[in-house]
């Protein structure tokens, strides 16, 4: 049974396999719609440089984006960002750009800067980021090409080239955040939102 208590159908501006784990194990009813938003594009234009500004800005534009087409309806907006220092990760383009990323974050420790938007008829409601920070251990060129061999085509599915929930595990010597925040999606602020507007029922 769900937990939704809205007039009309949430909706998770969201293609992401951990976001819609992460809705659906809460116990709400959702539907995922892409938001077609120039990720890049939008970054460059606002010429921002903060890694917690950034995430915050592409999740208020892709859940804007999306409500603007489902008048009515609340839409969550989320997106993440890695930053080593002042450098910023994005998603590698294949193994080789992986283990380029890999052997600079191996030994450091670095930010995830997960946020969330929600948005109704193309107006934001409530935003949210929540940092966590991941220590990789030190990693030999024989470790990190036995983990990329392990974890295939699934490193490109992530900022970072790692899924903590899985293979990614092995990379970390310390993490300082809870699992929402490293999944990509704040859940515990957001609950508190829709709980405050009598969106759930619990």
């Amino acid at each position: 049974m769900s937990l939704w208590r809205g007039k009309r159908a949430l909706i998770l501006a969201s293609q992401s396999s951990a976001r819609k784990m992460l809705l659906g194990n809460a116990g709400l009813e959702f539907e995922a719609v892409t938001a077609d938003i120039d990720e890049r594009g939008i970054q460059a234009a606002s010429k921002l440089s903060n890694p917690r500004e950034i995430a915050l800005l592409l999740a208020r534009e892709k859940a804007k984006a999306v409500s603007a087409c489902y008048l009515g309806h609340y839409v969550i907006g989320a997106d993440q960002t890695l930053a080593l220092g002042r450098r910023l990760f994005n998603k590698p383009a294949g193994r080789a750009q992986a283990l380029v990323q890999l052997r600079d974050l191996a030994g450091q420790t670095h930010d995830l800067n997960s946020a969330v938007a929600v948005a109704q008829d193309g107006r934001i409601l409530f935003e949210h980021v929540s940092v966590a920070r991941m220590t990789m251990r030190p990693m030999s060129e024989a470790e990190l090409s036995a983990y990329l061999d392990a974890a295939g085509d699934a490193v490109t599915g992530s900022v970072g080239a790692y899924q903590l929930e899985g293979l990614g595990i092995h990379l970390f010597q310390s993490i300082e955040g809870d699992h929402f925040t490293i999944l990509g999606l704040p859940l515990l602020p957001l609950l508190a939102y829709l709980r405050s507007e009598q969106l759930i029922a619990v």
